[in-house]
């Protein structure tokens, strides 16, 4: 099964590899990526024996690109969808950024009866803009930039945006064409209706009451270098409010841990889920 079909009718592509009978591991991706960001962790965790599997949100990747629906709680409920039709229990939920509030939302909305384990990397949860309940976050003219920037020339803003993203820009840093060229790529293979929607889901959208329903063994991981999801207002506040939750603190780690931090990442996977 390469894709699911929604209640809306909408086609979302998944990658489902590795036995069914295995502890399964299902990742949710951040914006304004595709499953394949996800490529070093699900590779590794496969040659362990587990079943990986990782889905494009709607309006990214390979998914359709409906006007409708762009929204995080329809993505939880997509998300739901793929978990029913490819039955999956015991699941240990991995999201990244944007990917970290799909994991938060779908738990506040469906609860953890497929669920055994989460974990949240460079997370945006509990919420990015500053609010009344967590004032210290960022000013909303941040994501109106983002904004004008994807209507503008989203091309270019994903290319400019992966050296952040990834770290690039701090002194003695490794610069990688080919990060910065798959972090494009990835980008522009979704649309510009579901991206530019999706990032008032990934800044406004408030999941404390969502991490509140979290009642699974969850693990916070979050680069203390990270210029796009700063870890004051995002990693650290999750795992005061997320009961029993342990935080695990990359030093120098950029948002895009995932693949500059791969091995430690993988590793830590690893043990949390046969842990």
């Amino acid at each position: 099964m390469t894709h699911v079909t929604t209640a809306d009718g909408t086609r979302i592509f998944v990658k489902d590899w590795g036995p069914r009978d295995a502890t399964p591991v299902v990742f949710s991706h951040g914006w304004p990526l595709s499953s394949d960001a996800w490529d070093g962790q699900m590779l590794f965790l496969l040659q362990q024996g587990l079943r990986v599997v990782a889905h494009d949100r709607r309006g990214h990747g390979r998914s359709d690109q409906p006007a409708t629906g762009n929204d995080m709680d329809t993505y939880a409920d997509d998300l739901a969808a793929v978990m029913d039709a490819l039955d999956i229990r015991g699941a240990t939920l991995v999201g990244h950024s944007t990917g970290g509030g799909e994991v938060a939302r779908y738990i506040g909305r469906h609860g953890t009866g497929r669920v055994a384990k989460a974990v949240l990397v460079g997370a945006v949860p509990p919420i990015m803009v500053s609010s009344a309940d967590w004032p210290g976050g960022l000013a909303l003219s941040v994501f109106d930039g983002i904004r004008k920037g994807v209507f503008d020339n989203r091309s270019q803003f994903y290319l400019d945006l992966a050296v952040p993203f990834y770290g690039m820009n701090r002194p003695g840093a490794v610069v990688s064409e080919g990060l910065k060229h798959t972090f494009w790529g990835q980008g522009m293979m979704g649309g510009i209706v579901g991206q530019y929607a999706c990032i008032r889901e990934f800044s406004e959208v408030d999941y404390t009451a969502d991490l509140r329903r979290f009642d699974v063994p969850t693990l916070v991981i979050h680069g203390d270098d990270d210029q796009i999801v700063p870890i004051g207002h995002a990693g650290r506040l999750t795992a005061t409010i997320v009961k029993g939750a342990t935080l695990k603190v990359y030093e120098g780690a950029p948002h895009g841990l995932a693949s500059t931090h791969q091995d430690r990442l993988n590793a830590d996977l690893l043990a949390f889920v046969a842990g």
